[in-house]
């Protein structure tokens, strides 16, 4: 998940380790924090792998005031995407298997680079969502018709409230699959194939 969101970042731009922290963060929308003790070990292994290269850091240029103590006050190293680590990127975008939606994570990291996926791919990994998040929604509804009378009221609505959660992300992703399946018809109309993923 790390490596897919790095490079996926660093397709876009090169940047610093501090401003792909915080730009990792936006990605992951808060849902997980990326330390730096977690980073730059990353970073150090796509390096070695040579899927990002660096920029030899301005001596001059200075970090941030609230960067971390480790980063001392040198400057700033910028990391840069290969040809190496574009094809990897784009051999991560193109998967469809579980991994691309299951509750690991990798589903909203991958949501978050659908411009760069082809439409049939996103379409997969929707419906594949779509899937488990509705296997979710039975197991939750078993549960809950098995237990009911044994919980207390507190415990019912915290179930009650998972399986609602769970019935929003279902019809959410149904939108989703619905639009693209609009944007493909749009497309296919207009003489078009398949949108391959945007550069």
């Amino acid at each position: 998940m790390l490596e897919f969101a790095i490079l996926g970042l660093l397709h876009q731009s090169p940047m610093h380790g501090y401003e792909l922290r915080k730009q990792l963060a936006s990605v992951l929308g808060g849902l997980r924090s990326i330390s730096y003790g977690s980073l730059y070990p990353a970073l150090k292994r796509m390096h070695a792998a040579g899927l990002i290269s660096t920029d030899d850091p301005d001596p001059h240029a200075l970090l941030p005031a609230d960067a971390p103590p480790l980063t001392g006050r040198r400057g700033k190293v910028v990391y840069t995407i290969t040809a190496e680590g574009k094809e990897r990127f784009h051999e991560l975008v193109g998967q469809t298997g579980p991994e691309a939606y299951d509750d690991g994570g990798l589903f909203g990291v991958r949501l978050a680079f659908f411009r760069h996926t082809a439409a049939d791919v996103r379409l997969r990994i929707l419906e594949g969502r779509r899937r488990t998040v509705e296997q979710q929604r039975e197991g939750l509804r078993a549960s809950l018709a098995r237990t009911r009378e044994r919980l207390d009221r507190y415990t019912l609505e915290l179930q009650r409230h998972g399986l609602e959660s769970v019935d929003r992300e279902v019809r959410w992703l149904a939108e989703l699959i619905d639009q693209e399946l609009i944007d493909t018809e749009r497309r296919e109309a207009d003489g078009g194939a398949t949108a391959g993923p945007t550069t």
